[in-house]
């Protein structure tokens, strides 16, 4: 269908013109008539597809038409990430170029000036804004914005948005805006959280499916069955061979994307990096240097997978496999847009075979393997089955371990119980055999063999403490024998009265070392009375200093005047 057939105003038409937009898309042709009749709508189509002319034509079409208040907010369009929001602000600076109305795009990761610019289109009114949800609630928090003109309400890549964790934040949003308008939904899938959002929100909605989301004919899809350790010389040897141009390579790990940059700088290629630890300035230089060519590879994480628009990508590569069907649908959806040709190359590892496995079973097509390079070495076969079992194997022999470890620390925590089980006292006991200790050794031969080595492998302190009761026994038996015939002085032998002598362990304090003791004491006591004396009157001194005829200057005393 062209779009000079659909009911839209001759002003889009002339800028529609001027962009080359002849043809309209699947997506286009099914949800631009039902959206210029006002009807709530969720649409199930992927990026790259059209789907944002699909709601932004509409839109514009049906605020010319309409009579709406020019000082509010007549619009909102969220999306998830800044580069989306930009994106969606570009085309729409594009569409409404013969058109009076103001558009502007709230997204973090800028400036003080931009935030000002953001502050005063919401305040003042813009008709349309294109936002992320966390940096317009900032603005919701801070400012009394007014949202009572507000007719159309569109989420771009809902799922995603939901994926990262903004749910809270649009339903906050939606609380704010009128209950009487319009909600558009577009998501890539539509998994059940969608589903129910989208019975929250919307009122009777149209459904629209395009058939999902398998990638495009055109695009040839191959991959490398290799081990880890070779991934990186078989992307040296691809660059060596051909110059690499517009050529985007995929990476799930930030880290992993610096450590692919840094080894193409090495090669003196022209590459560019994408990821979370950059600010938006310099997202943006990234983006426009990438499609201008003067970047010929941009190295990026999956921030870069879903809707942004970039065209005559020739080549990307999935350095490692996406853990989603839909990730990897994205990543490659980056080439062969518009009905162009492209290909995509996926690297896999034997730990990542499952997951390729999967993609493979959902593209109901086994996809080419290239030959490893001989420099490289020799590659791993592909078994998913078997590294899906390897790894399910060390799963569960780490969880027995961790099993085994807490069954030990119990044994070990538990408290020792006494054999002796009633609460007689030992002198009843004397004599007889303990019977509960008679039944632990009859029922457990452990405990048993636990008590023989118990008993024989004694510590060497408790022999010497026995030497030593032994050794002190012996001597309080000699100076008994002594003490029995020792008699005292002046007394005959065999006299009954007399007494042995007893020698007194504790020797008496004599006099002379108790006036010591006490001499000592007071010393000490008028030596810690002269210090105090001493440091008092030298804080007095400081505290009343002499009076002259200029004042002091207390600002260096600390505790005040």
């Amino acid at each position: 269908m062209l779009f000079t057939e659909l009911p839209l105003t001759d002003s889009l038409l002339e800028g529609l013109d001027a962009m080359n937009f002849k043809e309209t898309t699947p997506v286009q042709e099914q949800a631009i008539p039902i959206l210029l009749e006002k009807k709530d709508v969720i649409a199930c189509a992927q990026t790259g597809t059209g789907k944002t002319a699909a709601f932004l034509l509409p839109l514009l079409n049906n605020l010319q038409t309409d009579n709406h208040d020019t000082n509010k907010v007549n619009a909102i369009i969220m999306a998830p990430t800044r580069e989306l929001a930009q994106q969606i602000d570009h085309m729409m600076e594009g569409f409404s170029y013969y058109t009076p109305f103001s558009s502007v795009a709230v997204y973090g990761g800028n400036d003080g000036e931009a935030w000002d610019v953001q502050k005063k289109g919401l305040l003042n009114g813009a008709e349309v804004v294109i936002a992320t949800p966390g940096r317009l609630l900032s603005h919701i928090n801070l400012y009394n914005i007014d949202f009572s003109g507000v007719k159309y309400f569109i989420l771009d890549e809902a799922d995603r948005m939901l994926d990262m964790g903004f749910y809270d934040d649009i339903m906050k949003i939606v609380k704010l805006l009128p209950k009487i308008r319009q909600t558009v939904m577009f998501s890539a899938t539509m998994p059940p959280k969608i589903q129910q959002m989208a019975k929250t929100i919307l009122t009777n909605p149209e459904e629209i499916t395009i058939a999902v989301a398998k990638p495009p004919e055109s695009i040839i899809q191959s991959a490398y069955i290799c081990y880890e350790y070779q991934k990186m010389e078989i992307l040296k040897l691809l660059f060596e061979k051909k110059k690499p141009n517009k050529v985007i390579l995929f990476s799930g790990k930030k880290l992993k994307v610096k450590e692919i940059a840094k080894t193409l700088h090495k090669m003196k290629l022209s590459v560019g990096e994408m990821h979370s630890d950059l600010d938006q300035s310099q997202r943006e230089h990234v983006m426009h240097e990438f499609k201008n060519e003067r970047i010929d590879i941009l190295v990026a994480t999956d921030i870069v997978s879903r809707g942004i628009d970039i065209d005559d990508i020739t080549l990307v590569i999935n350095f490692d496999v996406p853990y989603d069907v839909e990730d990897y649908v994205h990543r490659i959806g980056r080439t062969a847009r518009a009905g162009d040709s492209g290909m995509a190359i996926t690297f896999v590892s034997p730990e990542e075979q499952y997951l390729f496995e999967q993609i493979e079973q959902f593209l109901q097509k086994k996809v080419y393997r290239i030959p490893v390079p001989v420099e490289v070495g020799e590659a791993p076969e592909y078994n998913p089955e078997k590294f899906r079992k390897q790894k399910g194997a060390k799963r569960h022999s780490s969880k027995r371990k961790v099993s085994a470890n807490k069954v030990d620390s119990t044994k070990s925590e538990r408290p020792k119980t006494s054999a002796r089980k009633d609460n007689k006292p030992k002198s009843e006991k004397k004599g007889n055999v303990n019977p509960a200790k008679n039944e632990r050794s009859v029922n457990n031969e452990n405990s048993i063999n636990f008590e023989v080595k118990k008993t024989g492998n004694r510590k060497k302190s408790d022999r010497y403490k026995s030497k030593s009761k032994k050794s002190q026994e012996d001597v309080q038996q000699k100076v008994a024998q002594t003490q029995e015939t020792v008699k005292p002085k002046g007394k005959a032998a065999g006299d009954k009265s007399s007494k042995p002598v007893v020698k007194e362990d504790k020797k008496p304090v004599r006099t002379k070392d108790k006036k010591l003791i006490k001499k000592k004491i007071n010393t000490n006591k008028e030596t810690v009375s002269r210090k105090h004396e001493t440091v008092s009157k030298k804080v007095e001194s400081v505290k009343q200093p002499e009076e002259t005829g200029k004042k002091k200057r207390w600002s260096w005393w600390p505790f005040g005047k």
